[in-house]
């Protein structure tokens, strides 16, 4: 089995986070509120009963888990997803980080610890920088990377925007974990968060579509 040891690392993190969970809650009054969400300036915004919030991310963890370790036995194109492995494995390792990191940030609250608000999209930054890293490293298939009409059914473009999306991915998890620390004013902060995340979101696909059109009026192509 390909993907074992994240099978068993993901069983052990989720029973962890469930014991952090039970021992945090049995410290806290009945009645107490926890943030389950933290906005775009990195303030929490949402706020539920403490069992929800400390045992959400352990039950969206073990469906995650279950989901990754499912897909790549469904994928019809198995040689190809042997080939995306290494950002499987990333993506898999990175959203298990982000699992872990989001209930620490509620049992934080529970323990009356204030971390920074800015910590959440610095966290993003660096799963950016990690999953940049890994982008190039796949091959076409229907459940790891980037799926446009235009990457899937064409290699070359396949490859080509996955180079270029890790390099907007870097440079956005950069520009996010530099936002943290920078001193500007809050209103600006959260603008160029968004424009960050939407830049990296949107202009791989787009570039993608550009590398489709360019190569149907290439003589090469038509001929």
């Amino acid at each position: 089995m390909r993907y074992r040891a994240h099978i068993v690392a993901s069983v052990l993190i989720i029973l962890a986070m469930a014991g952090i969970a039970a021992a945090a809650l049995a410290q806290l009054p009945p009645g107490t509120r926890l943030p389950t969400h933290w906005g775009i300036d990195g303030r929490p915004d949402r706020y539920a009963g403490a069992a929800f919030a400390l045992f959400g991310p352990v039950a969206l963890t073990a469906f995650v888990s279950l989901l990754m370790a499912a897909l790549p036995a469904i994928e019809p194109l198995q040689d190809r997803m042997e080939a995306s492995a290494p950002l499987y494995r990333t993506a898999w390792s990175g959203v298990l980080a982000m699992m872990v990191f989001a209930q620490s940030m509620v049992v934080a609250a529970a323990l009356g610890v204030a971390l920074p608000g800015g910590i959440v999209l610095a966290a993003v930054g660096v799963f950016f920088i990690v999953l940049g890293n890994a982008l190039p490293k796949s091959r076409p298939g229907f459940f790891v990377g980037i799926r446009t009409p235009w990457t899937l059914t064409d290699p070359e473009n396949w490859i080509a925007t996955h180079r270029y999306a890790a390099r907007v991915m870097i440079a956005g998890g950069a520009a996010l974990i530099l936002l943290t620390v920078v001193p500007i004013d809050d209103g600006a902060r959260a603008s160029l968060r968004i424009a960050t995340i939407l830049m990296v979101a949107t202009t791989p696909v787009i570039y993608s579509y550009l590398l489709w059109r360019r190569a149907r009026r290439s003589p090469m192509r038509r001929g």
